[in-house]
């Protein structure tokens, strides 16, 4: 039995995903960080149990009707938990933030600042009062009424929409138009209404090239489509709809991320000519504080509005108000954001960046009593940054709270109080609690993977530097708050970009650097030399590289259909392998067959997504396994079919290290799974979901699905943190990859924290010495041991200690 007061938490026989049957006591009102590599089970330990049935708990105190309105998850697979608080659960997974969200938005901070705009702004003479409403761009009231507040506005012209006039437009002039059977549709339409479809675009009359691609008319014609051979086609009603009017509607209202970037591609973007950015009506831009418009403070770097506020003082209440915004932008400056305005849309913040904010957040919020759970909070943090991010950890718990931290950071290792690693490899090999206590006593633990990284015996040794086969330069670069910088980069060695949060590093690398290389020449003719395509006004030794490879984080697909299979070309080879089996054959089964993306093979019951959705009343809808196909996606017509012995849902079932054996013998596969297994992703399954994995995961995925391309020309790697979410055994296997490809010839460029990697590398660029209006500069360039000693250089303490030297 435990006491009601009983000071652990308890967890006994956890059973999600992995976990064997784990039992654990974890100390409440501490520090405790979760390691093992990645797949070991720890997430699933202190998110998919702990926090789940903290969060499970919680839904049962609510009201029946108030559960409906609340997305939940199921129990989890538990035997019982005790001495659990009320929980928060800050993830690094984001939902999808739209151009509306920012860092206002997300940490409340805009609120404040309106209602000191409504409360104590300077107005006109003569002008009434605005409630707090009148000054955000998000309602009816504030909004700029020619671009609905979002401060830009997307126009298009016929240079984009028809991009090569010699062609007509049957042989498909009009770039923007859909594909298919729509862009066959409006080019009938086009020629029921008399206009010659055949004629090269540029002989057309200009009043009807400008009607087919700006009208806002939508004529309906009858249309009689060309026979073909062997297929009846009868007349239609066809509607016209403009080439403008198709790229615009797709832009704003389609669900599809492809279409819309596709529709993208024909529009440009600029400031909006009424409120010129500011997003907001001229009576709300008419009020000032401190002598600046509420859009002016806005965009301010939060340590610079910081001062603005300071220095502005006043009385009554905008005393309060200027005091309560400076004590919330204190604790978001504390854990290295300081960089950030309150403008900055939330999409273009990395997933690290979202979760600190939050966290920001919880810290004014003044609970206690409760148990925060934290992914990875150090991630994408300069390990200046991370002493920050402890400080912080630490006033959560001084304030009475518990403190559960899912963590690869060392540095965060070493100052938790309480220590629970999971092993002692992923997947299958997984899933077992290997030591929970002091962080001391992992010391004894043999199978621990952690133990070693956590109390090395001896520096690395020192490896020999590759000299560089070239250089690419940049001159001038200008963009963000990287400016008037000269950078090069060595070509045929490993380079790696290092700076604290906000210095400019991934502005350098991922949109200067990409943009040079995708530009080719540097800056077009049809801007002229004052205005750079990249944001660099001249580069040489572009030609050197003949292919460039950008890998990101960004997820390998939005939707449960996507998966590992499918996005590594994996399950093509998959379906025609069980098409060749002698049962599909018999029964004419072709490989679409065994796809559950289409009708035919899949189960219809659940359209082989594998759950239904089940609707209750008064009670919140809830997702269960199909009850025909009990989970597989497909049909038992289609399982009926095996491949030695396994059907394709216990394919798809398969770990990428389990499939590795049993496709060794089918060169197509074995070569997918075998690079996935080269960047060790071995314990994921062949059709685990796209939404299930992390950042780092997919950006792995990318680059084993590169790496099994045939290898052509010099190749530039370009890669943002590729070591995110990484445990550093994970982190060797990936460096051994990364430093394989430069022994094959390419060069290779990370934006990357963690200084063993660092200090692994043959160039080090270092960008800095602050963040935002601070940073910008390269403070250092050259090989690790040179950037180690540069005084202004914020990394170097840090690569000194990784480096081994005094």
């Amino acid at each position: 039995m435990t006491s009601p007061h009983d000071p652990y938490v308890r967890v006994r026989g956890a059973r999600e995903h992995n976990l064997r049957n784990a039992d654990v006591d974890i100390p409440r009102d501490t520090l405790t960080v979760f390691t093992g590599v990645s797949g070991s089970g720890k997430s699933s330990l202190a998110f998919g149990t702990i926090y789940a049935e903290a969060q499970r708990r919680y839904f049962e105190s609510v009201a029946p009707y108030a559960r409906r309105l609340i997305h939940q998850v199921g129990a989890p697979a538990v035997g019982e938990v005790t001495g659990l608080p009320p929980a928060v659960s800050l993830e690094q997974r984001r939902a999808a933030p739209g151009a509306r969200s920012s860092v206002g938005t997300v940490t409340t901070l805009s609120n404040s600042l309106r209602m000191l705009f409504s409360r104590a702004g300077d107005y006109p003479r003569g002008a009434e009062r605005l409630d707090s409403d009148a000054f955000s761009p998000n309602t009816a009231v504030g909004a700029c009424p020619r671009c609905h507040g979002l401060g830009r506005v997307h126009r298009t012209s016929e240079g984009l929409l028809v991009p090569d006039p010699d062609l007509s437009i049957r042989d498909g002039a009009i770039a923007a138009w859909p594909g298919a059977w729509q862009g066959k549709n409006l080019r009938d339409v086009l020629d029921a209404l008399g206009h010659d479809v055949d004629r090269p675009w540029r002989e057309l009359d200009p009043a009807d090239r400008e009607w087919i691609l700006f009208t806002d008319e939508q004529p309906v014609v009858t249309v009689h489509p060309v026979r073909e051979a062997g297929r009846i086609q009868r007349p239609y009603q066809g509607t016209y709809m403009s080439a403008r009017r198709y790229v615009m509607h797709t832009f704003a209202d389609s669900k599809s991320a492809t279409l819309r970037a596709k529709a993208e591609r024909f529009l440009t973007s600029e400031p909006c000519p009424v409120c010129d950015g500011s997003r907001l009506r001229p009576e709300a831009m008419a009020v000032t504080f401190a002598g600046r418009t509420i859009a002016q403070l806005a965009g301010l770097a939060l340590t610079d509005l910081a001062d603005v506020l300071a220095a502005a003082g006043g009385e009554g209440a905008a005393r309060v108000l200027t005091a309560d915004l400076l004590a919330r932008i204190a604790t978001v400056t504390e854990l290295g954001l300081g960089y950030l305005s309150l403008d900055r849309t939330a999409p273009t913040l990395s997933s690290g960046e979202l979760q600190r904010l939050r966290l920001a957040t919880q810290l004014r919020a003044g609970l206690f009593g409760v148990v925060y759970v934290l992914d990875e909070p150090s991630a994408g943090l300069h390990p200046a940054d991370t002493e920050a991010l402890l400080a912080v950890l630490g006033r959560l718990k001084e304030s009475g709270n518990t403190v559960f931290v899912v963590e690869h950071q060392m540095d965060v290792v070493r100052q938790a109080d309480w220590l629970v690693d999971v092993g002692p490899l992923a997947g299958e090999h997984g899933g077992r609690v290997l030591h929970s206590g002091p962080p001391a006593g992992l010391a004894e633990v043999a199978d621990s993977a952690t133990r070693r990284f956590l109390f090395p015996d001896a520096p690395p040794p020192p490896r020999a530097v590759r000299a560089p086969s070239g250089w690419l330069r940049l001159y001038g670069v200008d963009r963000h708050n990287v400016r008037g910088v000269d950078a090069a980069f060595p070509l045929g060695v490993f380079t790696a970009v290092t700076g604290v949060s906000g210095s400019g590093k991934s502005t350098l690398v991922g949109q200067v650097l990409a943009g040079a290389l995708a530009d080719r020449g540097g800056a077009s003719e049809e801007q002229g030399p004052e205005q750079p395509v990249a944001g660099y006004a001249r580069a040489e030794g572009l030609d050197a590289v003949d292919r460039l490879v950008q890998v990101d984080q960004r997820p390998i697909g939005r939707t449960p259909r996507s998966n590992l299979a499918t996005y590594t070309g994996l399950f093509d080879v998959v379906r025609k392998l069980f098409a060749a089996t002698p049962l599909a054959r018999e029964r004419g089964y072709r490989a679409g067959r065994f796809s559950f993306n289409v009708p035919g093979g899949r189960c219809e019951t659940c359209q082989g997504e594998g759950f239904v959705s089940v609707e209750l009343l008064f009670l919140p809808s809830t997702y269960a396994p199909c009850p025909d196909c009990h989970g597989a996606r497909y049909n038992p017509e289609t399982l009926d079919v095996t491949l030695r012995g396994l059907n394709i849902a216990q394919v798809l079932d398969l770990t990428v290290e389990a499939a590795a054996g049993f496709f060794a013998d089918t060169p197509a596969a074995a070569r997918s799974l075998r690079t996935l297994l080269d960047v060790g992703l071995g314990y994921l399954r062949l059709g685990q979901p796209a939404t299930e994995l992390s950042g780092g995961e997919a950006q792995r995925i990318k680059l084993a699905a590169e790496l099994q391309r045939a290898r052509r020309g010099h190749t530039l790697y370009l890669l943002d943190e590729p070591t995110t979410g990484l445990h550093p055994a994970d982190v060797e296997v990936l460096m051994r990859q990364l430093h394989g490809l430069v022994d094959a010839g390419s060069t290779v460029v990370v934006v990357e924290h963690d200084m063993a990697v660092v200090a692994g590398a043959d160039w080090v660029v270092d960008l800095g010495p602050g963040g935002g209006d601070r940073g910008g500069r390269i403070v250092a360039a050259g090989p690790p041991v040179e950037v180690a000693r540069a005084p202004e250089s914020r990394t170097a303490g840090y690569l000194r200690a990784a480096l081994g030297l005094a």
